[in-house]
């Protein structure tokens, strides 16, 4: 398949990785153009491109960037075929993003996103921890196997984010619609901590959209004051617990 991801950061890099590893072809593009974008990212075959190369002829874009990052990208993804799927890995944290008052007042991320693309976004891999998309995938029928959570709209939309979820290591599970990937958002049970097939549905079926927020922030508040910033990720198995405790 033909992949173009915009945005290579913790959790770009690492789909450009897998996803080219796994056999597809993969342009990788930043906002500061191909010759900034480090080797280890391409290490596994993906190709550095500029943002508007990323989106020729390919079957799917993966959207990787931050939500204030948005009206840079929606003109390029307006321009897609119809038939292009456009996949949304994204997260509202209002430290880093910006007050979203729609979203802060309840409207589902997945569907400002939407709003602001100007057509629907499957919604993936934005609910499992960088560090964990990077070291935790597992052969298909592994006990231990992480699942996660896709939501989409489109049947064919929904169909081709989770083949390329199972291609990185991880069991794809229907989360259903756009509208319920709130259950998949920020501070909801499912949300970095790490679960099997067995127990991610029980996760998106308690999930509270009147807590998750609350619980956000204060995951945001403990990492920051962990970290000592808000641009180190912390190590994979203390930001697993601390999401399990706060979330669950």
């Amino acid at each position: 398949m033909k992949i173009g991801i915009l945005g290579v950061g913790h959790i770009g890099k690492t789909l450009a990785l897998k996803l080219s590893a796994a056999g597809h072809e993969v342009k990788a593009a930043n906002s500061r153009g191909p010759e900034t974008i480090q080797a280890d990212v391409l290490a596994t075959g993906a190709r550095a491109v500029t943002a508007a190369e990323a989106v020729v002829d390919i079957d799917a874009v993966i959207l990787s960037v931050p939500l204030n990052s948005l009206p840079r990208i929606a003109p390029l993804i307006a321009g897609l075929p119809a038939d292009t799927v456009v996949i949304d890995t994204s997260n509202y944290y209002p430290h880093r993003d910006g007050r979203i008052e729609a979203i802060d007042a309840g409207q589902v991320e997945s569907l400002w996103v939407a709003e602001q693309l100007g057509r629907p976004a499957a919604k993936a891999w934005n609910q499992i921890g960088s560090a964990s998309l990077a070291a935790r995938g597992r052969p298909a029928k592994s006990a231990d196997r992480i699942a996660l959570p896709v939501a989409a709209d489109s049947p064919r939309d929904r169909d081709l984010a989770m083949a390329l979820v199972e291609d990185t290591g991880f069991d794809a599970f229907d989360a259903g619609t756009l509208a319920e990937s709130w259950r998949q958002q920020p501070g909801t049970p499912c949300y970095c901590t790490d679960l099997t097939l067995a127990e991610l549905p029980g996760a998106l079926h308690t999930a509270d959209a009147t807590r998750a927020p609350k619980r956000r922030d204060l995951a945001a508040a403990a990492t920051a004051e962990r970290m000592g910033d808000q641009t180190t990720n912390p190590d994979l198995d203390w930001s697993v617990r601390l999401s399990r405790v706060l979330y669950m």
